[in-house]
């Protein structure tokens, strides 16, 4: 059944960790969520989670990195939904290597994964945003845009390239209603962080510890909705205090 009132939002990586939580806060906010990955059994595990919750969410299948994935992904939403309010641009991936050390296919796949696909998810939703009388896109950054850790060289590109995007994004697209923000946690308790050694961009925060997934979530809804009306190009951190040393 369409439903044609309702807020919509899109949170890519959706399937575990920040997008899940960004997921559920969005959902229990009043947000209908679709929620986008390539884990499709974590996804359709997600989703089912959320729903016995009572939450309006359901899984679909996005390559992140394919612009025909995410026209399709759009149409369809459009179709069943009737709009797309919010794009949240979370999916990412890390790799931890020295730069002399980095082949540039590993170079190539951060950046395509983490920064690619955000200009991809851009080009295909604001055209539906517009539509539906603007909206909100939250692209997900990192603390490793702002400062140095030796190993984290391509992913620290990767996500400084998305601040770049935001601000031109924010820029251009603000006559049509859209605004763009981001956000840069530290180090976040999720699986995609499991594996990361000592010393990392997480490594030494004031309060002692990695975030949670679900401390990160509330600026991502603050920025959905029209509390945050006159916010665009703007980047939050969310770091234990991690920047501030």
């Amino acid at each position: 059944m369409s439903i044609q009132s309702a807020e919509v939002a899109l949170v890519t990586g959706g399937a575990r960790g920040q997008g899940a939580a960004h997921a559920e806060a969005l959902a229990s906010a009043g947000y209908h969520v679709v929620i986008a990955d390539v884990r499709d059994e974590d996804g359709a595990q997600t989703a089912e989670q959320l729903q016995a919750l009572g939450l309006p969410v359901r899984y679909v299948h996005l390559d992140v990195t394919s612009e025909s994935d995410w026209l399709q992904t759009v149409a369809d939403i459009e179709a069943a939904d009737g709009r797309l309010s919010v794009l949240v641009n979370n999916a990412g991936i890390i790799r931890v290597t020295r730069l002399l050390e980095l082949d540039l296919k590993e170079w190539e796949l951060l950046q395509t994964v983490n920064a690619t696909s955000v200009l991809l998810g851009i080009k295909a939703a604001a055209p539906a945003l517009a539509r539906g009388g603007g909206g909100s896109i939250i692209n997900i950054s990192s603390t490793a845009a702002h400062r140095g850790a030796e190993g984290y060289g391509a992913y620290s590109a990767s996500k400084a390239a998305i601040l770049a995007l935001t601000r031109a994004a924010a820029l251009e697209l603000a006559a049509d209603g859209i605004r763009v923000n981001s956000v840069s946690p530290g180090g976040v308790d999720t699986p995609m962080n499991l594996d990361e050694p000592p010393g990392g961009t997480s490594s030494g925060a004031p309060l002692g510890r990695r975030a949670r997934a679900d401390e990160i979530s509330p600026l991502v809804v603050f920025l959905a909705g029209d509390g945050a009306s006159y916010v665009t190009g703007a980047d939050y951190l969310v770091d234990g205090g991690v920047t501030v040393r």
